[in-house]
């Protein structure tokens, strides 16, 4: 499906508040209704076009998580009364099916419609969003029974996934390349748990994945985040960038300032100056990927990226610079204009080709995460 919407139909000054509606009144509702399984539990992979459920599909460990976040989340900010019941429900469904279901510690990896093993994987970035789900929840009341959730959680970490090359492994059995994928998302986890907390561990949990960033992670000489890793964390070449993490980690940078007073705005100047470079000619959207002189490899565009170009600029917002919060409306509009308006109301568009046609027939679930992530950034700071 093309995407041939007027622009004039989406204007910036109001676009916070536009968003933030789709939430309430669509996204929020969808995905806890149909999104849900109520005969099996747990909520659904992904949606069919005509936004009824997948109810085949497995279910992805990490999609069960990100769930869970959403509804915490929203209950947070005070946008959806139930959502603290439904993200009740979905750890109870996560802790029941997903953790050690075969004697084992820590979360498997997919699960079946049903709610049995389908791959015993032991995957850290499966185990970033469980622990980014925990603390999220964790935040709303502060329950013992979470706290020890985390706690046990953090303790396989250490006992099985950390690397003496620092971080973490990619997961059990470990396998290579090494991402920087999984590392980026336990920074972000431990800057949730400090704010659900205030726990000084989980500074000093997080300033370990700030300095494995500074140290192996991002090239100075270059500007640039790398994907891929040998195990001792040297580049793999030719360098893969994405321009969707290159912007991920400006927020995330802004976070650990926040939390530690650590300074990060060269970093984050940087960064989002390099992610700027791989934008699509016709739409302003970021594309999958670059290569490290700044050429685009693959010109097709996912829904994620551009919120977290958006998020990036929402971070500068924050922290003062001149233009940053026109430049996040104008990142969310592009957002809503070209992956939220899909005739199911509380879906979207995946990814599109150069030419703007829809690659993906359904409705991910995974992407709930980071548009609601980034309505609720843009609330807190744009207003």
């Amino acid at each position: 499906m093309s995407e041939g919407l007027s622009v004039a139909a989406y204007g910036p000054a109001d676009v916070v508040a536009r968003l933030k509606r789709r939430m309430i009144d669509h996204a929020l509702p969808l995905w806890s209704t149909v999104g849900w399984d109520s005969a099996a539990g747990g909520f659904i992979d992904r949606l069919l076009p005509d936004g009824s459920a997948d109810a085949a599909a497995p279910r992805r460990v990490f999609v069960q998580a990100r769930q869970i976040y959403c509804y915490a989340k929203a209950a947070q900010m005070g946008w959806y009364p139930d959502g603290r019941a439904i993200a009740l429900k979905g750890v109870e469904y996560l802790l029941a099916k997903a953790k050690a279901p075969d004697g084992r510690p820590g979360y498997v990896h997919r699960l079946t419609p049903v709610g049995g093993v389908l791959d015993p994987l032991r995957d850290s970035y499966d185990h970033a969003f469980v622990l980014f789900a925990l603390a999220t929840v964790y935040g709303l009341d502060r329950d013992a029974q979470i706290r020890a959730e985390i706690d046990a959680l953090l303790s396989f970490l250490d006992a099985e996934l950390r690397s003496p090359h620092g971080g973490v492994l990619e997961g059990l059995p470990p396998s290579m390349p090494r991402r920087q994928n999984p590392q980026m998302h336990l920074f972000e986890a431990m800057i949730a748990c400090f704010d659900a907390t205030h726990d000084l561990s989980f500074q000093n949990r997080a300033g370990e994945f700030f300095a494995l960033f500074l140290a192996n992670l991002y090239d100075k000489q270059t500007h640039v985040l790398g994907e891929y890793f040998e195990e001792d964390w040297s580049k793999i070449l030719p360098v893969s960038v994405e321009p969707g993490h290159q912007a991920e980690w400006v927020w995330l940078l802004k976070g650990f300032e926040r939390i530690t007073g650590c300074p990060t705005g060269r970093q984050r100047g940087e960064l989002l100056a390099s992610a700027l470079r791989y934008r699509d000619a016709a739409t302003g959207c970021l594309i999958d990927e670059g290569d490290i002189e700044g050429n685009i490899r693959r010109h097709t565009r996912r829904l994620w990226p551009q919120t977290e170009i958006a998020k990036a600029w929402i971070a500068q917002a924050e922290a003062g610079e001149a233009g940053a919060a026109d430049e996040a409306r104008a990142a969310l509009v592009r957002l809503e204009r070209h992956y939220l308006s899909h005739p199911v109301a509380g879906g979207w568009y995946d990814q599109f080709d150069r030419e703007g046609t829809s690659l993906v027939a359904t409705i991910p679930a995974s992407s709930f995460y980071h548009v609601l992530c980034a309505v609720a950034e843009a609330e807190q700071v744009l207003g």
